[in-house]
């Protein structure tokens, strides 16, 4: 029930963050949780595998890198999930970071 409840929040912070972010279009809510399904996946399997991959790097960079592959992932997810688009690199770097603050502020204010 609880990854249930997660992915719902996840799906709601994402269309709130496209509706914010004028470089992101969603095409609904359903978008929305294809896009939550699709992105929580990616960030499963295929993120430590890219941060493992890019850790001399990331160190060097001082843990900057991580942005990017951020945003890469963003980009990708964008190309699976028809009903998500993001226009380029800089709005999925900027959609990255509204993701992560504003589904921070929905998870403290459900759990």
């Amino acid at each position: 029930m609880s990854y249930l409840v997660q992915w719902l929040i996840y799906a709601v912070a994402i269309v709130i963050t496209a509706y914010l972010l004028p470089g992101v279009r969603l095409s609904g809510f359903f978008a929305a949780l294809v896009t939550a399904l699709v992105l929580g996946l990616i960030n499963t399997i295929i993120r430590p595998l890219l941060l493992l991959l890019t850790l001399p790097l990331n160190m060097l960079t001082l843990g900057l890198l991580t942005f990017v592959i951020n945003a890469l992932l963003i980009l990708l997810t964008s190309a699976m999930v028809p009903g998500f688009k993001v226009t380029g690199f800089w709005w999925a770097l900027l959609f990255s970071l509204v993701l992560a603050v504003i589904n921070y502020a929905l998870g403290a204010i459900v759990f």
